[in-house]
């Protein structure tokens, strides 16, 4: 019996045997931890070496807290950027490059004697780590569907959260042991050898991307990666974060700059073509910008007790640099435990409360910490931070796996990491404002009563946030990755005996089974599929061969999809008034049927047929050129705020419509499946050369009969 994990068609697997080998071994996933692990450790190891750094250059330790603004700022306007080339250019290339410039930035910063080329060090060391974790988070989709599976095992996301959420805790031990026995350069030249050991790894592991690049004109080149609105975004975060490094004197230019900048990067991104801050999906797609947001501040009051609590252990409990890393030793095991626990859940809404709940613990904790505490209690309050970092960076990673676009997972983790580095900066900022008299238990307590109002904050949006409770109910309902699944009974599943109505070509655009070498189908899953029946009106069916026939298959076609919980967008074609006067007399198609009026809007003729009937939450959309996505609708904003990534398409005629809607679909990256059966054109035989010789390179060719059992082996 298939496996949950695996999503080919019963069938198939029959045909191709079981699986015989792991898709996300250690020879895959090595490099990629490693890789992602390399900016939380270059976050948090610098914290102990402020102080001899500032020693050893005869400069106030004042000046020093810019080497961690640095990397923040270019993480945080890095991060999403390198997720967009990675969607650009291939994510193992990006990868690599990333890390090769790390290892470029650990040469820089050992051999740096100057305040200036420390800076310079860790600006390198920003941008070539924040490729480590979109571009992963890419290779592990790449892979997942390249396997044939609808979602990675938990337990590979799982680890590249654990070993991102430990580095950021354990850092400051292994900074303290490192600093104290081998210098402040320890912090610089660690990095190479990581590096190296990464750079090896990618390049023996991780297969090239498959797809040559493509640069094409600069100026084609700037609208694909949408170059303005990178820069708009790094001048807006800029201003904000030199508004949070001045606090807490207020620099009201800086803020101005910062909210004039984000407002127009607004209007851009509503205008640019491929946006790369899909405004429209934060503000529609109201799931994932609160998982930005939750993920932020979380990571605001780790890092304010990570880099408070180690000035307020060194200067008030006087304590060294490696004492006080070695006290946060516990914070980073159990933020690994913790990480461990919730990566092996489907659940994330619990885990993601008892995270809220652990944080304001915490901070009501730290109240009562002062330099008469004893060091175990402090251990304690510093434990309860780690259970907290470890779930909520698991849980809301795992969110975002489940509600970004596919095509746009890149950016969308990239922007995860950067809410968590302004949510780093500001607790910097908080941290300099409760010690800019020095540092002090009434500072520290301070700082406590900010992490009241941070935790009480992300608890009521935890709370309060319904998405979470039925996204627990649609994951929860399917097998763990891996686990066996009964499958559909017997009777129900197709044999070889009994084909199905339409013969499915098989075409190298099947995926590849990585462990067979066979083609195979990937799954459908229902909750992030759209059904699009398109032109099914009585104008077009007219026109077909067997209109009642294929009709009939689509209304199957329906019936699935409301069984499984599918979308569905109704596709018509109608011309208003308005709409028949802006057709130019050089378009042949529309222009004559503006003259034959035969697609008036309000007739009989184009209305969806009455057998196709349509329910509160369907979309319908009126085209008013060939395309589906040429509608009066915002058809693609329509399906970014359903979270949809995969269509499935039927529609009059072939060489019309789904000719054109499968082609830009295809270019904008939708997983497709056209149902062959519920697909005509007034010409067989052009119908029979596009479905055999053109559509198959683009997408999965199935008939209706295979929808059941494509979306049961996505369980």
């Amino acid at each position: 019996m298939p496996s949950a994990g695996d999503t080919r068609t019963p069938e198939r697997i029959s045909e191709a045997g079981a699986p015989r080998g792991n898709p996300f071994g250690a020879r895959f996933v090595a490099p990629l931890y490693l890789g992602a692990s390399l900016n939380p450790v270059n976050s948090s190891i610098i914290a102990t070496a402020l102080v001899a750094i500032a020693a050893a250059l005869h400069i106030p330790v004042g000046d020093t807290a810019i080497l961690i603004s640095s990397l923040y700022l270019t993480s945080a306007l890095a991060q999403p950027a390198a997720g967009r080339l990675a969607e650009e250019f291939g994510p193992r290339r990006i990868f690599v490059a990333g890390i090769t410039l790390v290892l470029v930035a650990g040469i820089v910063g050992s051999l740096a004697h100057s305040l200036t080329a420390l800076i310079v060090a860790r600006v390198l060391i920003g941008a070539g780590t924040s490729a480590g974790y979109p571009a992963a988070m890419l290779l592990i989709r790449r892979r997942a569907e390249q396997a044939g599976r609808a979602a990675p095992p938990r337990e590979v996301l799982g680890g590249l959260s654990i070993t991102g959420a430990a580095t950021v805790a354990v850092g400051p031990a292994i900074g303290g042991l490192l600093i104290g026995g081998a210098g402040w350069r320890a912090a610089f030249w660690i990095n190479i050898p990581v590096a190296a050991v990464a750079l090896f790894l990618a390049l023996a592991g991780i297969a090239r991307d498959p797809d040559p690049v493509r640069f094409g004109s600069p100026r084609a080149l700037a609208s694909r990666i949408d170059l303005l609105g990178m820069l708009g975004f790094g001048g807006s975060l800029t201003a904000l974060m030199i508004f949070l490094d001045a606090l807490p004197r207020l620099d009201w230019p800086a803020l101005a700059a910062a909210l004039v900048l984000a407002a127009a990067l607004a209007g851009w991104e509503l205008r640019a073509a491929q946006p790369f801050l899909d405004v429209r999906l934060l503000v529609a797609n109201g799931a994932l910008t609160r998982t930005y947001l939750r993920n932020g501040l979380t990571l605001m009051g780790t890092y304010v007790i990570l880099y408070g609590l180690t000035q307020w252990l060194e200067v008030a409990r006087g304590l060294s640099a490696y004492q006080a890393g070695l006290m946060l030793m516990p914070m980073g095991v159990l933020t690994a435990l913790a990480a461990r626990v919730v990566s092996r859940r489907a659940a994330v809404r619990w885990p993601l409360i008892a995270c809220a709940v652990l944080l304001l613990v915490g901070a009501m904790a730290t109240l009562f910490v002062g330099s008469g505490t004893p060091i175990a209690a402090v251990i304690c309050v510093t434990a309860v931070f780690g259970l907290t970092s470890g779930a909520g960076t698991v849980a809301n990673q795992t969110v975002l796996y489940q509600e970004a676009p596919a095509a746009a997972l890149g950016t969308a983790s990239g922007l995860l990491r950067t809410f968590g580095y302004i949510g780093s900066i500001a607790s910097a900022a908080i941290t300099g404002t409760a010690f800019h008299r020095g540092v002090s238990d009434s500072g520290l307590h301070s700082i406590a009563w900010v992490l009241v109002a941070i935790s009480a904050l992300v608890l009521v949006m935890t709370v309060l946030d319904r998405q979470l409770a039925r996204a627990d109910l649609h994951h929860t309902d399917q097998p763990p990755a891996g686990a066996r699944n009964p499958g559909p009974a017997p009777s129900t599943e197709p044999t070889r005996a009994e084909p199905t109505r339409t013969e499915i070509p098989r075409t190298e655009s099947r995926s590849a089974d990585m462990t067979t070498g066979t083609h195979t189908t990937p799954a459908l899953d229902p909750a992030r599929t759209a059904l699009l029946l398109m032109d099914f009106q009585p104008v077009v069916l007219g026109a077909v061969p067997d209109p009642q026939g294929v009709l009939a298959r689509a209304g199957e076609a329906l019936d699935w999809a409301r069984a499984h919980g599918a979308h569905v967008v109704f596709v018509r074609v109608a011309l208003t008034d308005k709409d028949a006067a802006a057709v130019p007399s050089h378009n042949k198609t529309f222009s004559q049927a503006v003259a034959a009026g035969y697609l008036t809007d309000g007739t009989a003729a184009t209305a969806v047929h009455e057998s196709l009937k349509a329910e509160e939450d369907d979309l319908t959309v009126r085209k008013t050129r060939i395309s589906a996505f040429a509608s009066d609708t915002d058809l693609r904003a329509e399906l970014r705020a359903r979270n949809v990534d995969t269509l499935v398409l039927a529609g009059l005629s072939t060489s019309g419509v789904v000719l054109t809607t499968l082609r830009q679909a295809a270019d904008e990256d939708y997983r497709l499946f056209l149902l062959a059966d519920a697909t005509a054109d007034p010409d067989p035989e052009v119908h029979r050369v596009l479905m055999e010789k053109v559509f198959p390179h683009q997408a999965e060719i199935i008939s209706t009969a295979d929808l059941a059992a494509l979306s049961t082996a996505a369980q």
